[in-house]
């Protein structure tokens, strides 16, 4: 699935804006669609209230909508041109909805999808109304059970009005929900590229690139007498200057070879970051007609792991960065572009090189950005402490994988899938259900490596031997020893042995922290005061730097980059507080250590300078050692 993009023979058009929206009966979820609210506007069914998209509803309205549990709906109204009708065909394409999504068009079903945090999209050609008005009308379920990913349970319990349905989960973020991401009208010719998937590799000197591409397209050929089609790929430097092209077989797949290549490198391991071709690819007919063209962005690296090490570009990769959420204040999970540009800013002044999506796929917008910023990804899924494993939860569990795989494959920021989140890998059939994950995997891209974050003690774990990269959390003087500062750096040092000694593969710490009220100020250091995530933080960077030694300890991420909205609870104060930064993005005490930390290891590690303001000046201490 392609991301929508315009060129000479496509275009896009946004749905995003005010649209109509109506929450269902929490004891009456299926009214709607027994009523048939889909085959008219919904305000005639309902009273409506506008509702924005991309956005989650929680976080809207000033009444309990926030713990709706169930069904909602929304509906607006387009005008598809008159010239979509001629040899067009139109898609409609959401990047998200949370969790579950069932799409009409003028009172037509067009598309049912499940798994949040993923695009879905239907050909809606034959529905519209060409030069005229046309309903778009979507019903969102929120609803977490034991067969979803991730899982849930949905209760009946007494209230004072009766009976009321409660949603639960053992997940620690709030489960938001609606249309998350943005909403796309797009037209292709009749025959168009509907893959392309890109691999690419370095000479040894890394002075030469390669990028390999496959193509397939939907539709008939133009002549039904001859069914060949070929495929015309040229590659473009940051420039605009033409580097490669060439004409790829009767399979649509080819090479092309770069010449003094630009690869792609991470944030502070090169001058020039987040280097990126565009790849121009041309679809033609057997006469040579052009039938469509589609163009994307391109970074040339190579990745390799051992039972020691992470390399890109032959060199290795010491990981310094977050866990995070996409979390913040009105909109909760819905795309923000402002927000987007924010964290990735904070990002790059912390020095950090990585982050993980923890804990399901990030939007496709925030994919591009971290190619484009040199930012590497943990690419993970949406399962979130899986437990009682069965064979429809694997289903789903695997479906949002391959969905995940093809939609980020191409993205040279992706460095590492992550197949799941503190899952029960005590269980007694985790063995099995991990190493069917873990095949399809490897089955869907060989080229990155596969990790998990485990919180199990690796004592009872049964899916570590499956993956390529042991990553592990652990709260240290927070969720264990809570307060004891003298209990951290001998435990994290003598865990990380511990796996690294059990599977014999490298291994990162995935998450580590402790909850923070920002503005609290206690000397000595107490828990949830500024100073104790300061002293956390410390205890660990010695830890990390005495395994750094080993040379198998390959990353530290810090839980977390801001502080995100939980479910309600007596242990969180208006959310998770582990953030470094508070859920308006403005730095804790923490920050300023953390940052320093991250840009010294780029200058240990991959020669980078330390910025200008990273110290503050105290005194000219040349003038101080003359008085003494």
């Amino acid at each position: 699935m392609l991301y929508p993009r315009e060129s000479e023979t496509r275009e896009v058009r946004s749905l995003d804006g005010i649209w109509n929206f109506v929450r269902s009966d929490q004891t009456n979820p299926t009214q709607g669609v027994r009523e048939e609210w889909y085959g008219k506007d919904l305000s005639r069914s309902r009273p409506t209230i506008p509702m924005p998209v991309p956005a989650s509803y929680n976080d809207i309205t000033t009444d309990n909508l926030r713990d709706h549990v169930g069904t909602v709906w929304y509906d607006r109204k387009f005008f598809a041109p008159r010239s979509w009708a001629v040899d067009q065909r139109v898609w409609l394409r959401f990047g998200s909805v949370h969790y579950e999504a069932y799409v009409w068009v003028n009172g037509q079903k067009v598309v049912k999808h499940e798994i949040g945090h993923l695009p879905f999209e239907a050909e809606v050609t034959h529905l519209l109304n060409y030069g005229a008005e046309n309903r778009i009308t979507v019903m969102c379920d929120n609803a977490l059970i034991q067969t979803t990913v991730p899982q849930g349970r949905i209760t009946e319990l007494p209230n004072d009005d009766g009976m009321t349905i409660v949603q639960s989960y053992t997940f620690d973020f709030f489960n938001y929900a609606g249309i998350h991401r943005s909403v796309h009208l797009y037209t292709t010719p009749k025959t168009f590229i509907e893959e392309v998937v890109i691999t690419t590799n370095l000479s040894k000197d890394n002075v030469g690139g390669e990028v390999i591409y496959s193509v397939k397209f939907n539709g008939s050929a133009v002549n039904e007498a001859d069914n060949s089609l070929y495929v015309r790929a040229q590659l473009y430097d940051r420039e605009g200057k033409l580097v490669a092209n060439g004409t790829s077989d009767e399979e649509l797949c080819g090479s092309l070879q770069v010449d003094n290549v630009n690869p792609w490198w991470p944030y502070l391991m090169h001058p020039e970051p987040g280097y990126l071709y565009q790849l121009e690819v041309k679809l033609h007919a057997s006469n040579d007609d052009l039938l469509d063209v589609y163009r994307l962005k391109v970074g040339v690296r190579t990745l390799s792991w051992s039972n020691a090490t992470f390399q890109i570009n032959g060199r290795p990769v010491y990981f310094r960065g977050f866990g995070r959420h996409e979390d913040a204040d009105v909109r909760g999970k819905g795309l923000d572009n402002a927000l987007m540009v924010r964290d990735f800013n904070l990002l790059k002044w912390i020095g950090a090189n990585a982050y993980r999506t923890s804990h399901y796929p990030y939007s496709e917008e925030s994919m591009q950005f971290a190619d484009e910023h040199g930012i590497m990804i943990v690419d993970e899924c949406p399962s979130v402490d899986a437990e009682n494993y069965n064979q429809e939860l694997l289903g789903k569990h695997k479906s949002s994988l391959e969905q995940l795989i093809h939609r980020d494959r191409n993205h040279p920021s992706v460095v590492m899938w992550s197949i799941a989140n503190e899952p029960r890998t005590r269980e007694m059939n985790a063995d099995s259900y991990f190493q069917l994950v873990a095949n399809l995997t490897r089955s869907l891209d060989k080229t990155r490596p596969i990790t998990a974050a485990i919180a199990t003690p690796w004592t009872d774990d049964k899916a570590g031997r499956f993956l390529d990269i042991i990553s592990f959390n652990r709260y240290n003087a927070w969720y264990s020893n809570t307060g004891r500062l003298d209990m951290v750096t001998k435990k994290v040092v003598e865990e990380a042995v511990a796996w690294n000694k059990h599977y014999n593969k490298p291994v990162i710490m995935a998450e580590y922290g402790a909850d923070t009220l920002e503005g609290l100020h206690l000397q000595p250091a107490y828990v949830w005061s500024e100073e104790f995530q300061t002293e956390v933080f410390a205890r660990h960077f010695k830890a990390f730097d005495i395994l750094r030694k080993k040379g198998w300890f390959i990353g530290e991420f810090v839980w977390n980059f801001a502080d995100f909205k939980t479910a309600q609870s007596y242990t969180r104060v208006g959310g998770n507080k582990k953030g470094v930064f508070t859920r308006a993005r403005q730095p804790k005490a923490s920050a300023h250590l953390l940052r320093k930390r991250y840009f010294a290891l780029a200058r240990e590690l991959d020669d980078s300078s330390f910025p200008e303001d990273l110290f503050t000046y105290i005194a000219d201490m040349g003038k101080v050692e003359e008085n003494t």
